[in-house]
């Protein structure tokens, strides 16, 4: 019939009438079978329909193979569709086209039983997709138009009612909980019998309806909110609040504002708590323990929970940093809080401070430093630890070197070598100054005998903070030692200039009241004051004031210490716990105590740290930046430079009149100049 020539050739022919065939059949025997059926359930037609489906496929298939020669030439001659193509084309023309709608709703209707806990017939409502995707002819647009889209308008429309309904009786952890089961349904929906591409579609509905339109509502809703939520330490229901929200683009900053919001809170209490504490009568001290620490629970606390609960999710980090940069430099009373931080490091640090084994004081400094990094004053917090730091390495009061190079490090890490160099300069100097007093104690043991036991140090004064350094009357005993070291110091270091630095000595006296006699660990100050009480003399402070060469606001401090003290060495008339000018003192003769080596502490006559030395320090700093920037920019215009100044200062931040002013200043020295056009502008 196919091979014979022409008029004898009947392909074109059997090829139409394959087609009228399927045809006839589709149009006369299953499209009045499924009509049949449309009123009956949506179960039903879809049964029908799976069944009429399946006996195309095979009828397609045989006729297919019946007729392969005309596929092979007919068709291939003359550019036609296959016989598949066609019979499937057939199908959707008579069949497809008439019942699509009714199956969708009920393919949508079964959908919407499942999700409301019925069980239905997945494979059936899987071989209905199949059909709906075999329909497209190769490609997804026919399930796209026809199913995917009804679908996905009736998934909004079923979650929209679901959202009302939940938020109305939920609270927010039950709400997410929901939400979260929702996703993981819909996700395994797809799987079993939906087109994976729908999947993203379905997934970004689902959180447009439940999740994106009542997300306030959920962070803020009373009782049940973040902020109550982080108050409850509710880990579980926070984690599982991010994961949603992480899905939502920009979901997460909301949810990060409310925990900066209320980090902020928390370490606004503990200020609070201390201004509660001073206003109630308490003494402002440098040292309160219990405020550093509270910062530091608070940030130990926080950062675990952004660590483990928000996955150190960048917008939480910055959070945390923001909140704390607000918490850690709001000062209150008299000492700033780079000060308190400085001095709860010295309590560490020192011997007889904090009881902690090596473990615990290595954790210590590491928090204590991670709050460092929130501080904008860093370079007070520097000019007051190197302060604090001096007085333990001076007083040998330090509890570990290693301790003290380890808080160094830590520093140096964080801010560079020029923050740390001085203090690693006076770590330097100690090593040194041990091979000196080796060197001196070899010089000394040539030399006549003496009645002290001296050892001096060495510190070389770019390092070491500015000291006091009064011209006191000493002994002649210690006179002798100060001569023989000067001499060998002048000797073995010629270009070197030697000052005493009697104010940071100390010394051990040997003293006798009635028959018992005690080791006194005093001052060098302290030492050459007792020295004149011997032999029973009495002086008025106006007298010690001459004799002692000491000017009243260091003799005072002196005084007291002696005779105000725990240990009252010293007797004052008339007794009392303030020095006035006409105070008498003389030994004490019935001093008594049970231990035989007796530390006498004399209150600092030095300030923690020089604000004016800070002050100046920082406009050597401002200036350096300011001319930095202009060589490299050679003009900009004043707040072009002022913000330029601001972002490269690192250990402090000046009010914008302090830029100023050091501006004003450069230019009287002619190191800028004004544009002559513009005088906002600098050259």
């Amino acid at each position: 019939m196919c091979t014979q020539r022409s008029p004898y050739n009947w392909s074109r022919d059997l090829y139409q009438r394959h087609g009228e065939t399927i045809e006839q059949y589709l149009r006369n025997t299953v499209l009045p079978a499924l009509r049949d059926k449309t009123g009956q359930g949506g179960t039903i037609l879809l049964n029908e329909l799976k069944h009429r489906w399946f006996n195309h496929q095979i009828m397609n298939k045989w006729l297919k193979k019946f007729f392969t020669y005309l596929d092979r030439y007919y068709v291939k001659h003359h550019s036609l569709p296959t016989l598949e193509q066609a019979g499937l084309q057939r199908f959707k023309d008579e069949i497809y086209e008439n019942v699509k709608d009714n199956t969708t709703s009920a393919i949508i209707a079964l959908i919407d039983e499942e999700r409301e806990g019925e069980i239905i017939d997945k494979t059936l409502v899987k071989s209905i997709v199949e059909l709906y995707e075999s329909m497209g002819m190769g490609s997804l647009d026919s399930y796209t138009a026809d199913l995917e889209t009804p679908f996905l308008e009736g998934t909004r429309s079923y979650y929209a009612r679901k959202r009302e309904e939940w938020i109305a009786k939920d609270s927010t952890p039950d709400y997410l909980i929901k939400v979260e089961k929702s996703l993981n349904e819909e996700k395994l929906r797809v799987g079993e019998y939906l087109n994976p591409a729908s999947e993203p579609k379905l997934r970004r509905v689902v959180e447009d309806e439940i999740l994106q339109k009542v997300q306030m509502n959920l962070l803020e809703k009373e009782g049940s909110g973040c902020r109550v939520l982080l108050a409850n330490d509710k880990s579980d229901d926070l984690k599982r609040m991010f994961q949603l929200f992480s899905r939502l683009e920009s979901g997460l900053q909301p949810m990060a504002d409310i925990v900066q919001s209320f980090i902020t809170e928390m370490g606004n209490a503990c200020i609070d708590k201390r201004q509660a504490r001073l206003d109630s009568g308490e003494k402002d001290k440098n040292d309160d323990p219990e405020f550093v620490k509270s910062l530091i629970d608070l940030h130990e606390k926080y950062l675990g929970v952004i660590r483990e609960t928000f996955s150190s999710h960048h917008l939480f980090q910055k959070a945390l940093k923001n909140s704390f940069e607000e918490i850690i430099n709001n000062d209150v009373g008299q000492y700033t809080n780079a000060e308190l931080m400085s001095t709860f490091c010295d309590r560490v640090l020192k011997s007889g401070g904090e009881k902690l084994n090596e473990t615990e004081v290595e954790q210590s400094l590491d928090r204590i430093v991670k709050l460092f990094s929130f501080l904008t004053d860093k370079d007070l917090f520097a000019e007051i630890y190197r302060n604090q730091l001096a007085k333990r390495l001076l007083n040998q009061r330090s509890a570990s070197d290693d301790a003290e190079k380890l808080m160094i490090s830590k520093l140096k890490l964080q801010c560079g070598t020029q923050f740390t160099s001085k203090m690693e300069g006076m770590l330097n100097d100690l090593v040194i100054g041990n091979d000196t007093k080796v060197e001196f104690d070899k010089h000394v043991a040539k030399q006549p005998p003496v009645n002290l036991s001296f050892s001096p140090q060495i510190l070389t004064a770019g390092f070491w903070p500015t000291y006091k350094s009064p011209e006191v009357i000493i002994p002649e005993s210690m006179t002798k030692c100060l001569d023989m070291f000067k001499e060998w110091h002048d000797v073995t270091h010629t270009k070197r200039k030697l000052t005493w630095v009697h104010t940071q000595g100390n010394a051990t006296v040997r003293a006798t009241f009635g028959k018992k006699s005690y080791d006194l660990q005093v001052t060098t100050l302290q030492a050459v004051a007792l020295n004149v009480f011997n032999d029973g003399a009495s002086f008025g402070l106006d007298e010690l004031e001459k004799t002692l060469n000491l000017d009243l606001e260091t003799l005072k401090p002196l005084m007291h210490s002696l005779s105000c003290g725990k240990h009252k060495v010293i007797t004052k008339s008339p007794a009392s716990n303030k020095i006035n000018s006409t105070d008498t003192f003389t030994a004490n003769a019935k001093f008594t105590c049970n231990m035989r080596k007796i530390r006498i502490p004399m209150a600092s006559i030095e300030a923690s740290h020089s604000k004016a030395r800070v002050d100046e320090d920082r406009s050597y700093a401002i200036e350096a930046v300011i001319v930095r920037i202009m060589k490299a920019r050679k003009t900009m215009k004043h707040q072009q430079l002022i913000s330029e100044v601001l972002s490269q200062l690192a250990f402090f931040k000046p009010q914008p009149r302090v830029i100023k002013k050091r501006i004003e200043a450069l230019i009287d020295r002619e190191y800028l100049e004004r544009s002559a056009e513009d005088q906002q502008q600098y050259n």
